[in-house]
């Protein structure tokens, strides 16, 4: 039976070719866009859960509180005590390491040198972390100050070989490091990516807050292992204590968080885990399965839309005794043959297309064939197809009465009703629709927050890292850098103004309220001209200057600095950061250094000349970009050779702030397209249905005089009707959904009119254009070929 139903079921689909092709095509397109999607999701969904006993590993949180005890905010960095304070006191916790670097920093051997990314950790990260290793032994790995694990790629571009083991390389220039070990390269999708890791105590040597950790300052991750997960609960009760127990200036309290769910779920409020990107995976997990939906949705329609050529089929083999589970199975083998060989397709064009998503997400998604998951996973989705879109085809053409059939009475089921093919239909485009607007959304708050004023001037400022020669010699470097007319203005930050990385408590200053030690400012060190090269806006006061020598302890706020410290005229007036007394010069403007979607914490800059780490350069608008980065690379060059030259235009590094939103915007609109291009399909099998179902009565109309025209509006106008029910019932919907979406930003924009019908207009277009075609043809048609039987 089954060799005789695969049989019958190849000579109908070669008979019926386009029918077969374009179901082919839908089915093709949906189960790749579906692969796609599922393929990304499996990659956010393991981030950091590859590790052994990766349910054992926790990241050391910090909830910030006020004086009543209410949590204000959470952050990933606690105090930089609490890490040895746990491994002292804590016994369930079976080892935790403290974590700093993930910064670009020169490694060399004796004959080339690369900027790679490092890390610094205690011994114990190698306990926490299973990481893979090709050579060295991780019990000793990181025992050393002068020992460094390189990572397989980092081995291999440094030496042509993994087999290093002994060997030295030299780290930013200055010290020789003994690699005492190289792992696998690490996956893409984990938070903390290095390419060479060296030890906490090689990191004592070179940093002052490592060498002598305050509690009041937030720099350093901790990461811990605990010896069973069951005793969460016990060991925060302990750990809760610790800063409080140490740090008595503020009141805070730490706390374990599950690391590999800090990815998915690294939203807080007041304490607690309320999500975060786990949102976006649900998103693409329903976009996946809309897709795949509304291709087998066009597979029912394009099969029923037939019915008529497979009616007498039908009858026959009813009345020499065919049963209809009979008929069923046939019908499923067709569905089920047409499923395999679009699957096939289907992992075609996702093997061919993973470079392109790649490089247009930034991320790295490969699959592993000899997995046996991905197969049955494969396999799971060709079956669900499969039934998905022939059961109801399967169903309805098994159910038609042969006595009517072969009386040429309607052939029509009352098993489902063709409310339903219209029901689907809808469905279909009311999916777009939401997918439409939800893009269009999307882009413009993208947009909003491009066009929102950063507080600075990005446009032609460009920053580089401050290594080597260039920490001693930024004087020469910026008068030979002015002198070739390649820049206006040159000054010093500790960090990017784009990416904010020093935060404290325990700022003073006089008359200071009780509220006050609760004050969480972001730092900035920077040395002169910070206003004249990044643009920020001084309100009051001025910027650091050479004509005053006291400015080397002078201090800028921030507006919302003065505003919550409640200062009047603070200009002239004292501070004390760290038991240093400073003054205050100048208040400016609030600039984005933190998340462009929401007010940062405010701000204090104070003044450091030696403290340098990043140079801003405001490029000369009267030469090109290329000559100017000409310039810059030639004075860098004569200064700095072991360096790379390393040009940032800030712009470009604010944009990659809005990264998540915008693969965002990338998915919905290249699935939603996807989505439209599935549901056009699916129309045109409705369309052609009906074509089927009313040749005799176009033949009549036509006969009475009706022209194509008529015939053409006749059916265009019923179909397009369902495109504006799907509109009145989906513009609601994704209302309601963006609507929400823009709510977790405090700058957002709104829903506008014009997007609403900028998604309602362009589907109708689409809609009335793929109508248009199969409606033509019906109306075209000889009215004697509909009407010769009659």
């Amino acid at each position: 039976m089954i060799r005789l139903n695969f049989k019958i079921a190849l000579r109908n689909l070669w008979k019926n070719k386009t029918s077969s092709i374009i179901n082919i095509i839908g089915l093709a397109v949906g189960l790749s866009a579906c692969l796609l999607l599922l393929l990304y999701v499996n990659y956010q969904w393991n981030f950091d859960r590859q590790y052994k006993d990766a349910d054992k590993i926790y990241q050391v949180m910090t909830n910030f509180q006020d004086a009543s005890g209410k949590i204000t905010s959470t952050g990933g960095s606690p105090g930089n005590g609490i890490a040895m304070a746990i491994r002292n006191k804590i016994p369930e916790v079976d080892a935790i390491t403290r974590i700093a670097g993930g910064n670009e920093t020169l490694i060399a051997n004796q004959q080339s040198s690369f900027k790679k990314v490092d890390l610094f950790a205690d011994p114990e990260i190698l306990k926490i972390f299973s990481y893979e290793f090709i050579t060295g032994n991780p019990d000793i790995a990181l025992n050393t100050p002068n020992a460094v694990v390189l990572t397989e790629k980092t081995a291999m571009l440094l030496f042509g070989t993994t087999n290093v083991l002994d060997k030295t390389v030299k780290y930013a220039n200055k010290t020789d490091l003994k690699v005492t070990g190289v792992i696998k390269n690490l996956p893409a999708n984990t938070l903390l990516r290095f390419d060479y890791l060296m030890p906490w105590s090689f990191y004592q040597t070179i940093d002052d807050e490592a060498r002598n950790p305050g509690w009041g300052n937030f720099s350093f991750l901790a990461i811990a292992k605990v010896t069973d997960n069951n005793k969460l609960d016990l060991i925060n009760s302990k750990v809760k204590k610790l800063f409080n127990e140490n740090y008595t200036k503020q009141k805070n309290e730490n706390f374990l968080f599950p690391f590999a769910d800090t990815h998915l779920y690294g939203k807080f409020l007041n304490g607690k885990s309320i999500g975060g990107d786990i949102e976006q995976i649900y998103l693409f997990i329903a976009l996946a399965l809309g897709i795949l939906l509304i291709a087998c949705i066009n597979f029912m329609n394009m099969t029923t839309a037939k019915s008529e050529r497979r009616a007498k089929e039908v009858g026959i083999k009813k009345t020499i005794g065919a049963t209809r589970g009979s008929l069923i199975s046939q019908f499923l083998t067709e569905a089920m043959i047409l499923t395999i060989v679009a699957v096939l397709i289907a992992m075609i064009v996702v093997e061919a297309s993973l470079p392109l998503f790649n490089n247009l997400l930034q991320i790295e998604i490969g699959i592993k064939y000899s997995n046996m998951s991905y197969w049955l996973g494969i396999l799971s989705v060709a079956l669900l197809t499969g039934l998905m879109a022939g059961i109801y085809p399967a169903l309805f053409l098994s159910s038609f009465n042969p006595i009517q059939i072969l009386k040429k009475k309607t052939t029509r089921s009352r098993l489902l009703p063709f409310n339903l093919r219209q029901a689907l239909v809808v469905g279909q485009f009311c999916f777009s629709i939401v997918l439409i607007i939800a893009t269009l959304v999307i882009y413009k708050q993208i947009q909003f927050i491009k066009n929102k004023p950063v507080g600075y001037n990005a446009t032609l400022l460009a920053e580089m890292p401050q290594n080597g020669e260039l920490n001693g010699k930024f004087e020469l470097f910026k008068d030979q850098l002015l002198r070739t007319g390649a820049v206006l203005s040159a000054g010093q930050t500790s960090q990017s103004l784009t990416r904010v990385s020093n935060w404290f408590y325990g700022l003073k200053w006089p008359d200071m309220e009780k509220q006050g030690e609760e004050i969480v400012f972001n730092r900035l060190q920077a040395a002169y001209d910070l206003a004249k090269t990044s643009g920020i806006q001084i309100l009051a006061g001025r910027d650091f200057s050479r004509e005053f020598a006291s400015d080397t302890a002078g201090v800028l706020l921030s507006s919302s600095a003065v505003r919550m410290m409640k200062l009047k005229d603070p200009v002239g007036k004292s501070v004390t950061l760290f038991d240093n007394k400073l003054k205050i010069i100048g208040v400016f403007n609030d600039f984005l250094w933190e998340s462009p979607y929401r007010s940062g914490k405010p701000m204090i800059v104070n003044f450091s000349k030696n403290h340098g780490g990043n140079i801003n350069m405001r490029l000369n608008p009267a030469n090109s970009l290329s000559k100017n980065i000409e310039l810059i690379s030639q004075v860098t060059k004569s200064i700095n050779p072991e360096y790379p030259v390393e040009v940032k235009m800030v712009n470009e590094l604010y944009a990659t702030k809005l990264q998540s939103e915008k693969i965002l915007g990338i998915l919905a609109n290249l699935f939603g397209g996807i989505a439209i291009l599935i549901s056009c399909m699916g129309l045109y099998g409705l369309v052609a249905y009906s074509a089927e179902q009313r040749t005799k009565e176009f033949g009549v109309r036509r006969v009475l005089g009706a022209s194509v025209a008529n015939i053409m509006n006749l059916i265009s106008l019923s179909f397009l009707k369902m495109v504006f029910v799907a509109a009145f019932i989906s513009v609601p919907v994704a209302y309601y959904l963006m609507n929400r979406w823009l709510m977790k930003f405090e700058f957002h924009t709104n829903i506008s009119l014009s997007i609403v019908l900028t998604a309602i207009i362009g589907t109708a277009v689409i809609a009335f254009l793929t109508i248009s075609f199969q409606a033509f043809k019906a109306a075209k048609a000889k009215p004697v070929e509909a009407l010769k039987y009659e």
